[in-house]
């Protein structure tokens, strides 16, 4: 997709996405055969649920009929929340995963593997596991010491809710 093109949907889309209190984390147009996908992912602190997408959606799809943003041509529109796979960019990506384990593609070469325990401006709180029986250790990251970082799938990972009951 262009950059004007992504601008302008950005720039038409954002204030309706935050408006129903959420973050406009991407926007993604790619041919499928003969029409176009369009893919809007959104985001929250308290997540995105798929009531909230479904609405968001028709609203969506209402402002671009509105507008001349997609031209004349058929396209798909998909509007969901990002998946548990996508990288970590902006500082609410990292407070959004608090508590999750995240692989740390290090900029200075080499990755680490730790859950995040605090966000604040300039870095992160991490607690490594242990390895093979041994106590995991606290370690601090700067958000300038990171080039990547992606949240791990965890199967036996305990809910919040149930840590606090």
């Amino acid at each position: 997709m262009s950059t004007t093109q992504s601008d302008r949907l950005r720039g038409l889309l954002e204030p309706l996405v935050a408006a129903k209190g959420l973050d406009l984390e991407d926007i993604e147009l790619s041919k499928a055969g003969k029409r176009r996908m369009l893919r809007i992912i959104v985001d929250s602190d308290e997540g995105v649920d798929l009531d909230e997408c479904a609405e968001l959606s028709r609203e969506i799809s209402d402002r671009l009929d509105e507008s001349d943003a997609m031209g004349e041509d058929e396209y798909n529109l998909e509007v969901s929340s990002p998946g548990a796979d996508r990288p970590l960019s902006e500082h609410r990506h990292y407070v959004r995963a608090t508590g999750r384990l995240v692989k740390f593609q290090l900029a200075e070469g080499g990755e680490l593997i730790a859950r995040i325990l605090g966000v604040d401006d300039e870095g992160m709180d991490l607690e490594v596991p242990g390895v093979k029986g041994r106590k995991a250790t606290a370690r601090r990251i700067a958000f300038t010491d990171i080039a990547k970082a992606r949240v791990e799938i965890e199967f036996s990972r305990k809910d919040k809710k149930e840590e606090e009951a």
